[in-house]
Protein backbone atom coordinates (compact mmCIF):
# COMPACT_ATOMS: atom_id res chain seq x y z
CA UNK A 1 0.00 0.00 0.00
CA UNK A 2 1.31 3.71 -0.74
CA UNK A 3 -0.16 6.45 1.34
CA UNK A 4 -1.45 8.77 -1.50
CA UNK A 5 -3.50 12.32 -0.53
CA UNK A 6 -5.87 13.61 -2.84
CA UNK A 7 -4.46 17.20 -2.22
CA UNK A 8 -6.29 20.73 -4.06
CA UNK A 9 -4.57 23.79 -2.53
CA UNK A 10 -6.61 26.72 -2.97
CA UNK A 11 -4.65 28.67 0.32
CA UNK A 12 -0.74 28.29 -1.81
CA UNK A 13 -2.52 30.09 -5.10
CA UNK A 14 -3.15 33.23 -3.22
CA UNK A 15 -0.25 35.65 -3.44
CA UNK A 16 2.78 34.69 -1.61
CA UNK A 17 1.99 37.70 1.04
CA UNK A 18 -0.18 35.55 2.45
CA UNK A 19 2.61 32.84 3.53
CA UNK A 20 6.14 31.78 3.66
CA UNK A 21 7.23 28.30 1.54
CA UNK A 22 8.44 25.79 4.03
CA UNK A 23 8.97 22.25 3.75
CA UNK A 24 8.69 20.54 7.01
CA UNK A 25 12.28 19.65 8.93
CA UNK A 26 13.06 16.13 8.69
CA UNK A 27 13.35 14.24 12.16
CA UNK A 28 16.05 11.49 13.23
CA UNK A 29 13.53 8.56 13.73
CA UNK A 30 10.03 8.97 12.99
CA UNK A 31 7.50 6.06 14.75
CA UNK A 32 3.87 6.25 13.72
CA UNK A 33 2.00 6.54 17.48
CA UNK A 34 -1.29 6.38 15.93
CA UNK A 35 -3.52 7.04 12.62
CA UNK A 36 -7.14 8.06 12.28
CA UNK A 37 -8.53 5.75 9.83
CA UNK A 38 -12.18 7.24 9.87
CA UNK A 39 -10.64 10.40 9.55
CA UNK A 40 -9.02 9.10 6.89
CA UNK A 41 -11.54 8.16 4.90
CA UNK A 42 -13.60 11.23 5.12
CA UNK A 43 -10.45 12.99 3.49
CA UNK A 44 -10.49 10.37 0.79
CA UNK A 45 -6.86 9.48 1.87
CA UNK A 46 -5.05 6.05 0.67
CA UNK A 47 -2.92 5.14 3.94
CA UNK A 48 0.14 3.36 3.64
CA UNK A 49 2.46 0.95 5.94
CA UNK A 50 3.15 2.03 9.22
CA UNK A 51 6.88 3.26 7.97
CA UNK A 52 5.79 5.52 5.07
CA UNK A 53 2.99 7.06 7.03
CA UNK A 54 5.39 7.79 10.17
CA UNK A 55 7.63 9.23 7.29
CA UNK A 56 5.30 11.71 6.12
CA UNK A 57 3.49 12.38 9.38
CA UNK A 58 6.98 13.54 10.85
CA UNK A 59 7.48 15.82 8.16
CA UNK A 60 10.97 13.16 6.49
CA UNK A 61 8.99 12.93 3.41
CA UNK A 62 6.37 15.40 1.74
CA UNK A 63 3.44 13.28 0.13
CA UNK A 64 2.95 13.98 -3.56
CA UNK A 65 0.72 17.19 -4.33
CA UNK A 66 1.22 18.84 -1.38
CA UNK A 67 2.81 22.03 -1.13
CA UNK A 68 4.02 23.24 2.23
CA UNK A 69 3.47 26.26 4.07
CA UNK A 70 3.69 28.60 6.72
CA UNK A 71 0.68 31.37 7.10
CA UNK A 72 1.23 34.83 8.34
CA UNK A 73 -1.11 36.25 10.81
CA UNK A 74 -0.92 38.57 13.63
CA UNK A 75 -3.20 38.71 17.28
CA UNK A 76 -4.23 40.00 20.17
CA UNK A 77 -2.76 37.95 23.11
CA UNK A 78 -3.92 38.35 26.50
CA UNK A 79 -5.27 42.28 24.82
CA UNK A 80 -2.18 42.83 23.90
CA UNK A 81 -1.40 42.91 19.91
CA UNK A 82 1.71 41.63 18.37
CA UNK A 83 1.58 42.94 15.05
CA UNK A 84 3.42 39.38 13.67
CA UNK A 85 2.98 35.69 14.37
CA UNK A 86 2.34 33.17 11.98
CA UNK A 87 2.89 29.12 12.11
CA UNK A 88 6.11 29.48 13.98
CA UNK A 89 5.94 25.53 14.39
CA UNK A 90 3.65 24.23 12.08
CA UNK A 91 3.55 23.56 8.14
CA UNK A 92 0.26 23.38 6.37
CA UNK A 93 0.95 20.07 3.45
CA UNK A 94 -2.44 21.46 1.53
CA UNK A 95 -5.81 20.93 1.49
CA UNK A 96 -8.31 17.81 0.64
CA UNK A 97 -11.89 17.96 -0.39
CA UNK A 98 -13.76 15.40 1.74
CA UNK A 99 -16.52 12.74 0.65
CA UNK A 100 -18.63 14.82 2.16
CA UNK A 101 -17.68 17.99 -0.24
CA UNK A 102 -15.85 20.13 2.46
CA UNK A 103 -12.74 21.49 1.70
CA UNK A 104 -10.14 20.70 4.89
CA UNK A 105 -6.49 22.12 5.67
CA UNK A 106 -3.48 19.15 6.76
CA UNK A 107 -1.36 20.44 8.87
CA UNK A 108 1.78 19.20 10.30
CA UNK A 109 2.59 20.93 13.42
CA UNK A 110 5.91 20.45 15.61
CA UNK A 111 7.45 19.91 12.24
CA UNK A 112 10.38 22.25 12.59
CA UNK A 113 11.09 25.82 12.31
CA UNK A 114 9.44 28.51 9.85
CA UNK A 115 10.29 32.37 9.18
CA UNK A 116 7.90 33.00 11.52
CA UNK A 117 9.29 31.52 15.24
CA UNK A 118 10.53 33.72 16.69
CA UNK A 119 13.55 31.80 18.14
CA UNK A 120 11.75 28.96 18.95
CA UNK A 121 12.82 25.36 17.80
CA UNK A 122 9.43 24.89 15.79
CA UNK A 123 9.04 21.83 17.53
CA UNK A 124 6.51 19.99 19.75
CA UNK A 125 6.88 17.61 22.97
CA UNK A 126 5.11 14.14 23.06
CA UNK A 127 2.89 15.38 25.97
CA UNK A 128 0.80 18.24 23.88
CA UNK A 129 0.98 16.42 20.92
CA UNK A 130 -0.87 13.35 22.32
CA UNK A 131 -3.14 16.03 24.25
CA UNK A 132 -4.26 17.56 21.40
CA UNK A 133 -5.02 14.50 19.61
CA UNK A 134 -7.22 13.05 22.41
CA UNK A 135 -8.93 15.97 23.41
CA UNK A 136 -9.62 17.47 19.71
CA UNK A 137 -11.08 13.53 18.70
CA UNK A 138 -13.08 14.19 21.85
CA UNK A 139 -14.74 17.28 21.41
CA UNK A 140 -15.28 15.69 17.82
CA UNK A 141 -17.24 12.98 19.26
CA UNK A 142 -19.02 15.66 21.79
CA UNK A 143 -20.56 17.25 18.66
CA UNK A 144 -18.96 20.36 19.07
CA UNK A 145 -16.97 21.89 15.80
CA UNK A 146 -13.19 21.69 16.31
CA UNK A 147 -9.89 20.78 14.47
CA UNK A 148 -9.18 16.59 14.27
CA UNK A 149 -6.18 14.60 15.00
CA UNK A 150 -5.06 12.52 11.73
CA UNK A 151 -1.82 11.16 12.89
CA UNK A 152 0.54 11.63 15.83
CA UNK A 153 4.80 10.41 15.04
CA UNK A 154 6.99 10.30 17.75
CA UNK A 155 10.67 12.14 16.10
CA UNK A 156 13.04 10.11 18.31
CA UNK A 157 14.21 13.35 19.51
CA UNK A 158 14.53 15.62 22.44
CA UNK A 159 13.12 18.60 23.11
CA UNK A 160 14.06 21.05 25.31
CA UNK A 161 11.43 22.90 27.72
CA UNK A 162 11.38 22.42 32.04
CA UNK A 163 13.72 19.95 30.68
CA UNK A 164 14.54 17.48 28.32
CA UNK A 165 11.08 16.02 26.64
CA UNK A 166 10.58 13.41 24.10
CA UNK A 167 9.54 14.70 20.50
CA UNK A 168 6.59 14.27 18.43
CA UNK A 169 4.39 16.01 15.31
CA UNK A 170 0.88 16.15 14.81
CA UNK A 171 -1.12 15.86 11.58
CA UNK A 172 -4.26 18.54 12.30
CA UNK A 173 -6.96 18.88 9.93
CA UNK A 174 -9.17 21.92 9.82
CA UNK A 175 -11.50 23.25 7.77
CA UNK A 176 -9.05 25.98 7.39
CA UNK A 177 -6.44 27.72 9.73
CA UNK A 178 -7.62 31.60 8.70
CA UNK A 179 -8.07 33.33 12.15
CA UNK A 180 -9.28 36.34 13.01
CA UNK A 181 -5.31 37.15 13.42
CA UNK A 182 -5.00 36.55 10.07
CA UNK A 183 -7.54 39.50 8.71
CA UNK A 184 -5.70 41.94 11.75
CA UNK A 185 -1.90 41.53 10.10
CA UNK A 186 -3.06 42.88 6.48
CA UNK A 187 -5.65 45.28 8.36
CA UNK A 188 -2.81 46.77 10.39
CA UNK A 189 0.09 46.68 7.66
CA UNK A 190 -2.58 48.65 5.71
CA UNK A 191 -2.12 45.96 2.77
CA UNK A 192 -6.44 46.65 1.66
CA UNK A 193 -6.21 44.65 -1.81
CA UNK A 194 -4.40 41.67 0.40
CA UNK A 195 -7.15 42.39 3.00
CA UNK A 196 -10.06 41.93 -0.04
CA UNK A 197 -8.43 38.85 -1.59
CA UNK A 198 -8.37 37.08 2.08
CA UNK A 199 -12.11 38.72 2.44
CA UNK A 200 -13.32 37.07 -0.62
CA UNK A 201 -11.09 33.87 -0.08
CA UNK A 202 -12.85 32.99 3.40
CA UNK A 203 -16.23 33.71 2.12
CA UNK A 204 -15.91 31.55 -1.17
CA UNK A 205 -14.46 29.04 1.25
CA UNK A 206 -16.66 28.73 4.03
CA UNK A 207 -19.92 31.18 4.01
CA UNK A 208 -20.78 31.65 -0.01
CA UNK A 209 -24.33 32.52 0.98
CA UNK A 210 -22.25 36.06 2.47
CA UNK A 211 -22.43 39.24 1.19
CA UNK A 212 -19.25 41.30 1.30
CA UNK A 213 -17.15 42.00 4.23
CA UNK A 214 -20.35 42.45 6.92
CA UNK A 215 -21.68 39.46 5.80
CA UNK A 216 -18.72 37.35 6.68
CA UNK A 217 -18.75 38.80 9.75
CA UNK A 218 -21.96 38.22 10.49
CA UNK A 219 -21.54 34.20 9.27
CA UNK A 220 -18.35 34.27 11.75
CA UNK A 221 -20.43 35.50 14.75
CA UNK A 222 -23.30 33.28 14.61
CA UNK A 223 -20.62 30.25 14.28
CA UNK A 224 -18.29 31.72 17.23
CA UNK A 225 -21.67 32.24 18.95
CA UNK A 226 -22.86 28.20 18.74
CA UNK A 227 -18.91 27.01 19.61
CA UNK A 228 -19.09 29.36 22.89
CA UNK A 229 -22.48 28.00 23.41
CA UNK A 230 -21.42 24.26 22.90
CA UNK A 231 -17.90 25.12 24.99
CA UNK A 232 -20.00 25.79 28.09
CA UNK A 233 -22.14 22.93 27.68
CA UNK A 234 -19.64 20.45 28.66
CA UNK A 235 -17.58 23.19 30.78
CA UNK A 236 -14.76 23.02 28.52
CA UNK A 237 -11.93 25.93 29.36
CA UNK A 238 -10.20 26.79 26.09
CA UNK A 239 -7.51 28.46 28.61
CA UNK A 240 -5.52 30.71 25.61
CA UNK A 241 -8.14 32.76 23.42
CA UNK A 242 -6.25 34.98 21.64
CA UNK A 243 -7.31 36.56 18.49
CA UNK A 244 -4.66 34.04 16.35
CA UNK A 245 -6.67 31.03 18.43
CA UNK A 246 -10.28 32.06 17.14
CA UNK A 247 -11.10 30.12 13.99
CA UNK A 248 -13.27 32.33 11.26
CA UNK A 249 -14.59 28.68 10.55
CA UNK A 250 -16.06 28.47 14.01
CA UNK A 251 -13.60 25.40 15.10
CA UNK A 252 -12.07 25.01 18.50
CA UNK A 253 -8.57 25.47 17.58
CA UNK A 254 -5.53 25.09 19.06
CA UNK A 255 -5.67 23.25 22.25
CA UNK A 256 -2.31 24.01 24.51
CA UNK A 257 -3.43 24.77 28.36
CA UNK A 258 -7.01 23.23 27.27
CA UNK A 259 -9.12 21.69 30.18
CA UNK A 260 -12.21 20.46 31.37
CA UNK A 261 -14.07 21.48 34.59
CA UNK A 262 -14.09 18.53 37.79
CA UNK A 263 -15.95 20.20 40.15
CA UNK A 264 -18.21 23.28 39.06
CA UNK A 265 -16.91 26.87 39.56
CA UNK A 266 -17.83 29.83 37.17
CA UNK A 267 -14.02 31.46 37.69
CA UNK A 268 -12.23 28.02 37.01
CA UNK A 269 -8.84 28.90 35.19
CA UNK A 270 -6.26 26.15 34.40
CA UNK A 271 -4.30 27.81 32.20
CA UNK A 272 -0.86 28.62 33.70
CA UNK A 273 -0.37 31.80 31.72
CA UNK A 274 -3.94 32.79 32.30
CA UNK A 275 -2.92 34.78 35.77
CA UNK A 276 -5.31 37.32 35.98
CA UNK A 277 -8.53 34.79 34.78
CA UNK A 278 -8.98 36.63 31.35
CA UNK A 279 -10.09 33.45 29.75
CA UNK A 280 -11.55 32.19 32.90
CA UNK A 281 -14.94 29.98 32.22
CA UNK A 282 -17.85 31.96 32.68
CA UNK A 283 -15.52 34.87 30.64
CA UNK A 284 -15.39 32.98 27.20
CA UNK A 285 -18.60 34.50 25.98
CA UNK A 286 -17.65 38.00 26.73
CA UNK A 287 -14.10 37.18 25.40
CA UNK A 288 -15.80 35.97 22.01
CA UNK A 289 -17.53 39.37 21.71
CA UNK A 290 -14.25 41.45 22.05
CA UNK A 291 -12.51 38.93 19.27
CA UNK A 292 -14.80 39.34 16.90
CA UNK A 293 -14.97 43.27 17.59
CA UNK A 294 -11.16 42.62 17.02
CA UNK A 295 -12.24 40.96 13.20
CA UNK A 296 -14.68 44.19 12.64
CA UNK A 297 -12.30 46.36 12.97
CA UNK A 298 -10.28 44.83 10.59
CA UNK A 299 -12.58 43.74 8.19
CA UNK A 300 -13.70 47.77 8.11
CA UNK A 301 -10.63 48.93 6.58
CA UNK A 302 -11.49 47.86 3.20
CA UNK A 303 -14.52 50.59 3.33
CA UNK A 304 -14.28 53.99 1.90
CA UNK A 305 -17.52 55.10 3.49
CA UNK A 306 -16.45 54.02 7.65
CA UNK A 307 -18.91 55.84 9.56
CA UNK A 308 -21.65 53.44 7.81
CA UNK A 309 -19.37 50.58 7.98
CA UNK A 310 -18.75 51.04 11.82
CA UNK A 311 -22.24 51.61 12.38
CA UNK A 312 -22.97 48.34 10.61
CA UNK A 313 -20.30 46.38 12.14
CA UNK A 314 -21.60 47.98 16.29
CA UNK A 315 -24.90 46.39 15.26
CA UNK A 316 -23.33 43.03 13.81
CA UNK A 317 -21.32 42.64 17.44
CA UNK A 318 -23.57 44.09 19.97
CA UNK A 319 -26.24 41.23 18.67
CA UNK A 320 -23.47 38.58 19.55
CA UNK A 321 -24.30 38.52 23.40
CA UNK A 322 -27.97 37.99 23.04
CA UNK A 323 -26.83 34.91 20.10
CA UNK A 324 -24.50 33.32 22.57
CA UNK A 325 -27.43 33.36 25.69
CA UNK A 326 -29.92 31.72 22.97
CA UNK A 327 -27.85 29.20 22.62
CA UNK A 328 -26.88 28.68 25.74
CA UNK A 329 -30.60 28.34 26.86
CA UNK A 330 -30.76 26.00 23.89
CA UNK A 331 -28.36 23.71 25.30
CA UNK A 332 -29.09 23.19 29.26
CA UNK A 333 -32.10 23.28 28.94
CA UNK A 334 -31.99 20.05 27.12
CA UNK A 335 -29.11 19.56 30.15
CA UNK A 336 -31.93 19.65 32.30
CA UNK A 337 -34.48 18.08 29.92
CA UNK A 338 -36.63 20.08 29.06
CA UNK A 339 -37.60 20.65 25.34
CA UNK A 340 -40.40 23.53 25.63
CA UNK A 341 -39.24 27.20 26.41
CA UNK A 342 -41.03 29.19 29.23
CA UNK A 343 -40.46 32.31 31.32
CA UNK A 344 -38.14 31.30 34.28
CA UNK A 345 -35.78 28.59 32.59
CA UNK A 346 -32.67 30.86 32.47
CA UNK A 347 -33.13 31.52 36.67
CA UNK A 348 -33.64 27.75 37.48
CA UNK A 349 -30.65 26.48 35.19
CA UNK A 350 -28.17 29.37 36.95
CA UNK A 351 -30.14 28.10 40.05
CA UNK A 352 -28.64 24.63 39.86
CA UNK A 353 -25.40 26.54 38.72
CA UNK A 354 -25.34 28.35 41.79
CA UNK A 355 -25.87 25.43 43.88
CA UNK A 356 -23.15 23.36 42.30
CA UNK A 357 -20.74 25.62 42.79
CA UNK A 358 -21.55 26.40 46.47
CA UNK A 359 -21.63 22.54 46.92
CA UNK A 360 -18.35 21.15 44.99
CA UNK A 361 -20.35 19.75 42.55
CA UNK A 362 -19.07 17.90 39.34
CA UNK A 363 -20.45 19.43 36.19
CA UNK A 364 -20.16 16.68 34.47
CA UNK A 365 -21.71 14.00 36.61
CA UNK A 366 -24.13 16.25 38.12
CA UNK A 367 -25.83 16.67 34.83
CA UNK A 368 -25.48 13.32 33.78
CA UNK A 369 -27.38 12.22 36.94
CA UNK A 370 -30.38 14.28 36.55
CA UNK A 371 -31.60 11.04 34.59
CA UNK A 372 -31.47 8.44 37.34
CA UNK A 373 -31.84 10.88 40.50
CA UNK A 374 -28.31 10.39 42.16
CA UNK A 375 -27.48 14.02 41.62
CA UNK A 376 -27.69 14.71 44.62
CA UNK A 377 -25.42 12.53 45.42
CA UNK A 378 -23.28 14.97 43.78
CA UNK A 379 -23.23 17.61 46.53
CA UNK A 380 -21.35 18.61 49.66
CA UNK A 381 -24.89 19.12 50.67
CA UNK A 382 -27.94 17.19 49.30
CA UNK A 383 -30.65 19.17 50.69
CA UNK A 384 -29.08 21.99 48.20
CA UNK A 385 -30.15 20.16 45.75
CA UNK A 386 -33.71 18.86 47.33
CA UNK A 387 -34.88 22.25 47.63
CA UNK A 388 -33.95 23.08 43.77
CA UNK A 389 -35.29 19.42 42.30
CA UNK A 390 -38.76 20.63 43.93
CA UNK A 391 -38.97 23.13 41.17
CA UNK A 392 -37.78 21.17 38.26
CA UNK A 393 -39.94 18.22 38.90
CA UNK A 394 -42.92 19.90 38.66
CA UNK A 395 -41.68 22.00 35.52
CA UNK A 396 -40.85 18.20 33.73
CA UNK A 397 -44.57 17.96 33.97
CA UNK A 398 -45.82 17.76 30.40
CA UNK A 399 -42.32 17.41 28.97
CA UNK A 400 -42.19 14.17 26.91
CA UNK A 401 -39.03 12.05 27.47
CA UNK A 402 -37.04 14.14 29.57
CA UNK A 403 -34.56 11.01 30.39
CA UNK A 404 -34.02 10.61 26.66
CA UNK A 405 -33.15 14.25 26.31
CA UNK A 406 -30.72 14.41 29.16
CA UNK A 407 -28.94 11.41 27.44
CA UNK A 408 -28.02 13.16 24.54
CA UNK A 409 -27.40 16.18 26.43
CA UNK A 410 -25.03 14.99 28.97
CA UNK A 411 -21.95 13.16 28.32
CA UNK A 412 -20.65 10.71 30.62
CA UNK A 413 -17.30 10.98 29.70
CA UNK A 414 -15.10 13.92 28.95
CA UNK A 415 -11.38 14.32 29.07
CA UNK A 416 -10.73 14.73 32.89
CA UNK A 417 -7.65 16.82 33.18
CA UNK A 418 -6.00 13.45 35.95
CA UNK A 419 -6.54 11.26 33.36
CA UNK A 420 -4.77 13.44 30.63
CA UNK A 421 -1.99 13.77 32.76
CA UNK A 422 -1.92 10.36 33.56
CA UNK A 423 -1.99 9.17 29.57
CA UNK A 424 1.15 11.50 28.86
CA UNK A 425 3.10 10.10 31.92
CA UNK A 426 2.11 6.57 30.79
CA UNK A 427 3.47 7.72 26.74
CA UNK A 428 6.77 9.51 27.99
CA UNK A 429 7.44 5.80 29.29
CA UNK A 430 6.71 4.16 25.96
CA UNK A 431 3.39 2.87 27.41
CA UNK A 432 0.68 3.93 24.91
CA UNK A 433 -2.09 1.63 26.45
CA UNK A 434 -3.84 4.85 28.02
CA UNK A 435 -3.62 6.77 25.40
CA UNK A 436 -5.43 4.23 23.07
CA UNK A 437 -7.96 3.20 25.85
CA UNK A 438 -8.68 7.04 26.30
CA UNK A 439 -9.45 7.52 22.58
CA UNK A 440 -12.01 4.27 22.50
CA UNK A 441 -13.60 5.08 25.57
CA UNK A 442 -13.86 9.00 24.21
CA UNK A 443 -15.47 8.44 20.84
CA UNK A 444 -18.58 7.51 22.37
CA UNK A 445 -19.15 9.66 25.44
CA UNK A 446 -22.80 9.67 25.59
CA UNK A 447 -22.83 5.82 26.06
CA UNK A 448 -23.31 3.85 28.80
CA UNK A 449 -19.69 2.11 29.29
CA UNK A 450 -19.46 0.34 32.53
CA UNK A 451 -15.90 -0.88 32.36
CA UNK A 452 -14.82 2.28 31.86
CA UNK A 453 -16.61 3.72 34.70
CA UNK A 454 -12.80 4.62 36.28
CA UNK A 455 -12.54 7.54 33.74
CA UNK A 456 -15.85 9.00 35.08
CA UNK A 457 -14.45 9.14 38.67
CA UNK A 458 -13.27 13.02 39.48
CA UNK A 459 -9.83 13.14 40.76
CA UNK A 460 -8.72 12.11 44.14
CA UNK A 461 -7.39 15.52 46.20
CA UNK A 462 -3.89 13.93 45.19
CA UNK A 463 -4.62 13.76 41.66
CA UNK A 464 -5.94 17.17 41.10
CA UNK A 465 -4.47 19.19 38.18
CA UNK A 466 -3.65 23.05 39.41
CA UNK A 467 -2.55 24.39 36.21
CA UNK A 468 -2.21 23.39 32.25
CA UNK A 469 0.51 24.10 29.97
CA UNK A 470 1.21 25.37 25.81
CA UNK A 471 3.60 23.70 25.45
CA UNK A 472 5.57 25.82 22.84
Amino acid sequence: MTLMIPFDNSYARLPDTFYARQAPVPVRAPRLIAFNADLARLLQISPGDAEEMALAFAGNTVPEGAQPLAQLYSGHQFGNYNPQLGDGRAVLLGETVGTDGVRRDIQLKGSGPTPFSRQGDGRAWLGPVLREYVVSEAMHALGIPTTRALAAAETGEIVLREGPMPGAVLTRVAQSHLRVGTFQVFAARGKLDNLRQLTEYAIQRHYPQAEGPMGLLRAVRDAQARLIAGWMGVGFIHGVMNTDNSSIAGETIDYGPCAFMDSYHPNTVFSSIDRMGRYAYANQPDIAVWNLAQLATALIQQFEDKEAAVEEATEIVHAMPDLMQAQWLQRFRAKIGLTRAEDGDLEMISDLLTRMAQNQADFTNTFRALGDASARDQFTDPAAYDEWSKGWQARLDGEEAPAKVMAAANPAFIPRNHRIEQMIEAAVQGDYTPFHRLNDVLARPYEDQPDASDLMRPPAEQEVVQATFCGT
